[in-house]
């Protein structure tokens, strides 16, 4: 098995404790001491050090290629052909998405829209849709001719953050990452604020995870 962007080795763990020999490519060097420290019990487990657009495929092909939550990273014009050729016939690609939708306290998140309309744009539109709102989207797959019809599973659960760990997560988050210092800043205090003022210092967050899974022609 091939997986794309291990990240700190977080799915990888159980598949590895499942037995799979594990392949993990992972572009951040700092990420991939991380999982390579968690998957050291695990011989045929091993991880790489780079980017996949850039990986010689090895010359025996794997049965699964394996991707959570960072497939939408990767190179268009690459990702999908070079994730079959790296496939056995037959073998299937497993893409992992995380959506965020409305639930939990949905009125927080409307709330927070005056927050993010001083402090990161304007223009800006957090309301979120509903899980069946969420589109299952396989053009790509389709378009590209080399695997069959993908099938979907999909999960919704939701999570509680206090004010420091929604803060936190927020942190997380590549767009807010790239806001300046300053203006970052002041956005999370707005949105400390609206929590531990209106909401008594706790939220509750509502997520969909999407499994999307194709079979190489």
């Amino acid at each position: 098995m091939l997986e794309i962007g291990p990240g700190t080795g977080q799915a990888t763990v159980p598949m590895a404790e499942r037995g799979f020999n594990v392949t993990a490519i992972e572009l951040g060097p700092n990420l991939a001491a991380v999982a390579r420290r968690k998957l050291a019990r695990f011989p045929p487990a091993a991880v790489v050090e780079g980017a996949f657009e850039d990986w010689p495929l090895p010359a025996e092909p794997f049965d699964a290629v394996v991707c959570a939550t960072a497939f939408h990273w990767l190179d268009q014009s690459v990702r999908v052909t070079k994730a079959a050729d790296a496939l056995r016939p037959a073998g299937v690609l497993a893409t992992i998405a995380t959506h965020h939708i409305a639930g939990g306290d949905g009125q927080f998140f409307l709330d927070a829209q005056d927050c993010y309309r001083r402090w990161f744009d304007d223009n800006v539109d957090v309301r979120l849709p509903s899980g069946a709102e969420v589109p299952r989207d396989s053009n790509e797959l389709e378009e590209s001719g080399r695997f069959e019809p993908a099938t979907f599973r999909r999960y919704e659960w939701e999570a509680t953050y206090s004010t420091q760990q929604y803060v936190d997560l927020l942190s997380t988050y590549s767009d807010h990452r790239a806001l300046a210092a300053t203006q970052r800043r002041r956005l999370f205090e707005c949105i400390a604020r609206l929590i531990d003022q209106r909401y008594g210092g706790r939220i509750r967050k509502r997520y969909l995870n999407e499994l999307r899974i194709a079979q190489r022609r």
